[in-house]
């Protein structure tokens, strides 16, 4: 989830703002897939108040930009990390050890001399 660009905005972005220098004109459209350098995320809030300086156009791609929330594929992804982080993982054991035991959870381990 990407942030308003504007400042102390805490809010999620929901449109991206570009603007056409040569033309005198600001561009508010959909969020952007990737975030761009010259273009500015803009939470609802912001995109719905947003105005240009005097001589310049504002051109809006969409009447009304909407928070959306998290999709189904977000939340899934973040179950996926979830349950990844949390799955133990076990430290391989070298060659020389062998189970010869098990008990619940614990282990009896023999460890092969070869001096």
């Amino acid at each position: 989830m990407r942030q308003c660009s504007r400042s102390a905005c805490t809010n999620a972005a929901v449109a991206t703002l570009t603007y056409v220098y040569a033309d005198s004109t600001a561009v508010l459209g959909p969020l952007a897939h990737l975030a761009e350098p010259h273009s500015y995320d803009l939470c609802a809030q912001h995109a719905e108040r947003l105005t240009a300086p005097r001589g310049w156009e504002v051109v809006r791609l969409m009447p009304e930009f909407e928070d959306a929330g998290p999709s189904p594929d977000d939340l899934s992804a973040l179950a996926d990390a979830v349950r990844e982080a949390g799955r133990v993982r076990r430290p391989a054991e070298p060659s020389s050890v062998t189970e010869t035991a098990r008990r619940g959870h614990l282990r009896v381990l023999r460890a092969d001399d070869d001096s």
